[in-house]
């Protein structure tokens, strides 16, 4: 029995079902309206119809698919509640779970890997999945010297199953585009079609999280799992329990919310300077939120973060772009020239383009609100206005907006950014941005 459904013209087809089946809902809809059901009523029953089959059909997929439905999954803050309440529960199925390969696969890959003889290295090894994500499952078990680790295997195929994956739903990109408004699809798939090389090489995985296991060893607020073992397709880590962020977006306190959101902006900004890497995969279902070491979890600082998976890095050895924190910096002063020209500078406007530097100041500001206030309260409703400023076609924002380009080296930095934003707004955290900024982003402290 095959793990992933590898064969092209299986997953093909499935793909190919889902702008096919929206179609047909459009028509049920027709039917409906004609027999008398309210449009508004009709419209929500698509959407919950729209999203169960999408994000199902991504999750069976796994792959390049799974992975896709994971990543729209931190932008779900951005769309609009009418759109975002049916979507909301099948976009975070795909953050913590997905249907988990046969335990016979799972033994042939440890055995192929490891050595027939692998069991040997456990002292217990538990075949039920603990959690699966688009490329591989993570299996609990406990490494012979009686540590309790994580056991990451590689989906046989998984690496034909991501690129087939994510060439054919870039072909079908303009129609899921209005499955979730606001958010490019296309650039989207592109950009994670650049990254799967990386994230089916667990040796590369392995040395990030070594790196970022150093060096935050001793960090009082977050946590990185040690390495114990790498083999092709094989990942062992140290197990770290808590609670899944997605948990605490479900139903978490205040304190917890407020907590979890400022340490993940801080490792956000911290990462880079620390380590030379950003942890690129920011979704909910790769942070935990931990007791403090020593002691229970009372009060707000009393909880740390703990992170996961390292397969999908940028490497930044100066850090995040100096550019970056000044631009910041000098949006907040108002200084629409200097702004402008170093935009300029870095390829964010093209020589081609002419734009008036006031009008980009008004365009930046609005988006850089949080670096401005002492506090921020991240909600979803400000990012749906944000989102809807900037897609509306009607708007002064969007226009501006086209003109702007997006050089390559951001790219990567730009989508982490807006993911960690949109899970900040997920948790409805307030957060003290600045203070993050201030320490950790290069150019933004003018008296650094």
């Amino acid at each position: 029995m095959s793990d992933l459904p590898r064969k092209a013209v299986t997953r093909t087809a499935k793909l190919a079902a889902l702008p096919l089946g929206f179609a047909g809902r459009a028509t049920w809809g027709l039917g409906k309206r004609i027999g008398g059901k309210s449009a508004e009523f009709v419209a929500r029953e698509l959407q919950e119809r729209t999203a169960e089959q999408l994000f199902r059909v991504l999750g069976e997929l796994k792959g390049g698919a799974m992975k896709l439905g994971q990543a729209l999954s931190v932008f779900e803050s951005a769309l609009p509640e009418e759109v975002a309440g049916p979507y909301r529960a099948a976009l975070t199925k795909l953050q913590e779970a997905a249907p988990p390969m046969p335990v016979k696969t799972v033994h042939g890959v440890l055995a192929e890997r490891l050595g027939d003889g692998w069991r040997e290295l456990f002292l217990e090894f538990e075949d039920k999945p603990a959690a699966a994500a688009s490329i591989g499952q993570v299996h609990r078990a406990v490494w012979h010297d009686g540590r309790e680790v994580a056991v990451k295997v590689q989906y046989p195929g998984a690496g034909e199953a991501l690129l087939s994956d994510l060439a054919q739903l870039g072909m079908f990109a303009r129609l899921l585009g209005p499955l979730v408004p606001g958010i490019e699809v296309k650039p989207l798939i592109a950009e994670l079609r650049e990254r799967v090389s990386e994230e089916l090489d667990y040796a590369l995985e392995a040395r990030a999280q070594r790196e970022h296991a150093e060096v935050f060893a001793d960090d009082p607020d977050v946590v990185v799992p040690e390495v114990v073992h790498q083999a092709e397709q094989v990942l062992v880590t140290e197990w770290m329990d808590g609670i899944p962020l997605a948990e605490v977006i479900a139903e978490g306190g205040q304190e917890q919310r407020d907590r979890a959101g400022q340490l993940l902006a801080r490792f956000l900004f911290s990462g880079p300077a620390r380590t030379g890497l950003l942890h690129a995969d920011p979704h909910p279902g790769n942070f935990r939120l931990l007791p403090a070491a020593g002691g229970g979890a009372d009060g707000p600082a009393g909880w740390r973060l703990g992170v996961l998976d390292f397969g999908t890095v940028d490497r930044l050895p100066g850090g995040l772009p100096e550019t970056i924190g000044t631009c910041l910096r000098m949006t907040l002063a108002g200084e629409a020239e200097t702004v402008y020209e170093l935009l300029r500078a870095e390829g964010f406007v093209k020589e081609s383009v002419a734009l008036d530097p006031e009008e980009v100041l008004e365009y930046l500001l609005p988006i850089i609100e949080p670096a401005q206030a002492e506090s921020f309260v991240f909600t979803r409703g400000w990012l749906r206005t944000q989102a809807a400023r900037i897609a509306d076609p009607r708007s002064p924002a969007h226009q501006l907006g086209r003109q702007l380009n997006l050089p390559p080296s951001y790219l990567l930095i730009h989508r982490v950014t807006l993911s960690t934003i949109g899970v900040l707004c997920q948790l409805n955290a307030t957060v003290r941005l600045r203070d993050e900024l201030n320490a950790w982003l290069p150019g933004f402290d003018p008296a650094a």
